[in-house]
């Protein structure tokens, strides 16, 4: 037998009319069908017979009509009397037979007999009828003391104790389905196999029997057959009690897969495409796998991508046909798909409510006017238009264009529809960390002040140890994608052990960097900074602070290079940066030098868990002594983005009152465990490092911090608060820094 099905979905022929004989057998009930009529020269009837139906048609006068309306009212006394002799003799055959009543002309199937006197009173007003069927003895047992229905499911025909998703069919062959899918969505398999009533047992019973029925029909089981059986264990039948309320149900699902179907001839009714394998290589299964519902609607799904990203735009994927072959066991799969023209590129088009036009929108592609349409370029143009942070919503969608490429092949213009959302952002956040005591930053952003991607930021910090105030102006996407520059100015007062300082900044950047949208391989920056600060330092040669004025002008610039997985929660890969800026400084003379630093990270994960992470870091300043930079560009350690266990720029030389003056050079390490469980953990760490007044480090003289870490995971990355305290603790130091900040430490 030949069906015709679609994936899922089998179309039944309709089954000849069963009746039930007497013992109890179905047979099949013929329907009579007339006699054909002969087919001879002899007339049905003679022509004398014919003449003599034929009325007379004689030239007798009418009756009066009088005379016809007496006949009328005799002929209707007499059709009344027959009525009611008919009715008598109808009501005397029903009361005999009540059968008789529902007045079929034909009894193909015997009606029983009507003896129930219930079933000629009136029915009960709908207000108090009771749709609940009246419970059965066991059930009210059960439900006498609220006590729910206990059952335990057993499924034959399918083998449990194989591994994940084994099915068995009768011959013995085993075959990959989906038993843990069933065990997931079984209605039976919740409440721990427990209900209320044994109908809600019947109920789960049946859910599951259909959903056993799909499964086994989406992996290419089309003849399958389930049914359920639901008894009492016989424990308390074995002891003579009979059947216990208290013992539970065995609902059993007996399956029968029967035989599995397989691919037969697989056509696709399509154009000629280019290149011409196109489709054909890109549809996963081939004739003799197994007619599985997951492989072949992926493999659909994979068509219906591949061809977008060829230079097919406008492809569709029409529904599948499958001809199932009863005999032979095979499917033939058929597949409509019209690919629509072969496009390339042409021009962006933008409509709604814009933040920027379609010249800006055409800066953020990766792609020329002209180049073979590709949908993963339009997917990377989308989610270059959400980066923007601009557009409350935004689509791309290619559209049919005008003319054609030099080569004749159409153009494919891209439909860019955009709702400009709110430009103004206002942002606060806080910190704490010992030797920097609390700190709190806050900033007001106009992201479109100055189309397109003009931004304006106000902001400003306010510590015990340090305040701030900055305006800046930055430019997104500057001339071209991910690009940025940016211009500022800043007056920033610092007061800590090392130094105090009043400083002034005026600074410009250019750079290719990573943002928590759109994290970058490589990265790069080169700016120019300028600024004047009054620093209290102290001098060696006279043991005595004084205050001086630097001028100092600065090329900064770095590059740097991240495989990291995450850029704010790292558990994988690596980074490596390199700072280098060149530097001028007047105030007691004028020098010119050079600052720069190293580091780099790696991390791994032995577990989905857990991350080991590990920090290196290297700094040197060449080409003037220490006491004629300006302590504020010198290198200190210690901190929560250093060297943790000590008080922030604690670690290094220090005057006659202990506090710390800075080096040249400097060298950190450190290595950390995370261990997250749900959206908690905690990380447990040891850091060490050293400053030098030498220009190269020396790598001895390590000072060594010890500490533990609790992490809060949200949406925009590790909330941490770290404690540790110094090993081989000197006079002064603290026994335990805190440190709270969001990401972790590196």
């Amino acid at each position: 037998m030949i069906r015709s099905i679609a994936l899922l979905h089998l179309a039944f022929a309709t089954a000849p009319v069963l009746a039930q004989n007497p013992a109890g057998a179905a047979e099949t009930v013929p329907v009579p069908v007339p006699p054909a009529p002969e087919e001879s020269g002899k007339p049905i009837i003679s022509d004398e017979e014919f003449d003599a139906a034929i009325p007379s048609l004689d030239d007798k006068p009418l009756e009066s009509v009088e005379e016809w309306q007496r006949e009328q009212d005799a002929r209707d006394e007499t059709g009344a009397s027959e009525d009611v002799r008919q009715q008598t003799r109808q009501t005397a055959e029903e009361a005999a037979n009540p059968a008789l009543r529902d007045g079929d002309a034909v009894e193909i199937l015997s009606d029983p007999p009507v003896v129930d006197p219930l079933l000629d009173e009136p029915l009960p007003s709908i207000d108090v009828f009771d749709a609940e069927p009246p419970p059965q003895p066991t059930e009210a047992a059960e439900n006498e003391n609220n006590q729910s229905v206990r059952y335990v499911v057993k499924i034959n025909g399918l083998d449990p104790e194989a591994s994940a998703d084994i099915a068995v069919d009768a011959d013995g062959n085993i075959y990959r389905t989906s038993l843990r899918r069933f065990y997931d969505l079984s209605a039976l398999g919740r409440n721990g196999g427990r209900a209320d009533t044994r109908a809600v047992v019947s109920q789960r019973a049946r859910a599951d029997r259909q959903l056993l029925l799909d499964i086994l029909t989406s992996e290419g089981f089309y003849d399958a057959t389930v049914r359920v059986a639901t008894e009492r264990t016989n424990a308390a039948a074995a002891e003579g009690n009979g059947p216990s309320a208290a013992e539970p149900l065995n609902v059993t699902l007996n399956v029968v897969p029967g035989r599995r179907y397989y691919l037969g001839e697989i056509r696709f009714e399509t154009k000629t495409v280019e290149p011409a394998d196109l489709i054909t290589s890109n549809f996963v299964p081939k004739s003799g796998d197994p007619i599985v519902a997951d492989t072949i609607l992926a493999a659909e799904a994979n068509i219906s991508i591949k061809l977008p990203e060829n230079g097919y735009p406008f492809a569709t994927v029409g529904q599948r046909d499958i001809l199932l072959d009863s005999e032979n066991g095979l499917g033939d799969y058929t597949l409509p798909v019209d690919p629509g023209a072969r496009s390339v590129f042409g021009q962006i088009k933008s409509e709604g409510t814009e933040a920027f036009d379609a010249e800006h929108v055409a800066i953020l592609r990766r792609f020329k006017t002209g180049d073979l349409y590709d949908s993963r370029k339009v997917d990377d143009l989308r989610a270059a238009l959400v980066a923007t942070g601009l557009l409350s919503t935004v689509s791309v969608e290619p559209v049919p264009g005008e003319g054609t490429a030099p080569d004749g092949t159409p153009y494919a213009d891209l439909l860019v529809r955009q709702e400009a959302g709110p430009a103004r952002t206002l942002a606060i956040s806080a910190g704490y960390g010992t030797g920097q005591g609390p700190r709190v930053e806050g900033s007001w952003t106009h992201r479109n002040l100055f189309p397109p991607e003009g931004s304006l930021t106000a902001a400003g910090a306010l510590g015990t140890r340090e305040q701030a105030a900055s305006v800046a102006f930055s430019r997104a996407n500057a001339g071209r994608r991910d690009r940025t520059f940016e211009m500022s100015l800043s007056a920033l007062h610092s007061n800590y052990d090392a130094f105090e300082a009043y400083t002034g900044r005026i600074a410009a950047f250019y750079s290719y960097a990573s943002t928590p949208i759109w994290q970058k391989k490589f990265t790069w920056s080169a700016g120019l900074e300028i600024l004047a600060t009054s620093e209290d330092q102290f001098d060696v040669a006279r043991g005595l602070r004084d205050r001086r004025i630097y001028y100092v002008a600065a090329l900064p610039g770095q590059v740097g290079f991240d495989r990291s997985d995450d850029l704010l929660n790292p558990t994988k890969g690596y980074r490596l940066n390199l700072r280098l800026s060149p530097e001028a400084s007047l105030g007691g003379g004028k020098r010119i030098y050079a600052r720069a630093i190293l580091d780099g990270s790696y991390y791994y994960s032995p577990t989905d868990s857990l991350v080991l992470a590990a920090r290196g870091r290297v700094g040197t300043i060449s080409g003037t002594g220490r006491d004629d930079l300006a302590p504020s560009r010198r290198f200190y350690g210690g901190g929560g983005g250093s060297v943790r266990g000590f008080g922030y720029q604690q670690l290094g030389p220090k005057d006659l009152n202990g506090d710390p003056i800075g080096g040249r050079s400097m060298n950190e390490a450190a290595l950390e465990a995370r261990y997250r469980f749900g959206n908690f953990g905690v990380a447990g760490f040891v850091d060490a490092g050293q400053v030098y007044e030498s220009s190269i480090p020396k790598f001895d003289d390590w000072r060594f911090g010890l500490g533990i870490g609790g992490r809060f995971y949200t949406n925009f990355g590790p909330v941490r608060l770290d404690l540790a305290t110094p090993l081989n603790r000197k006079q002064g130091e603290s026994k335990i820094s805190v440190y709270v900040s969001i990401g972790q430490a590196f």
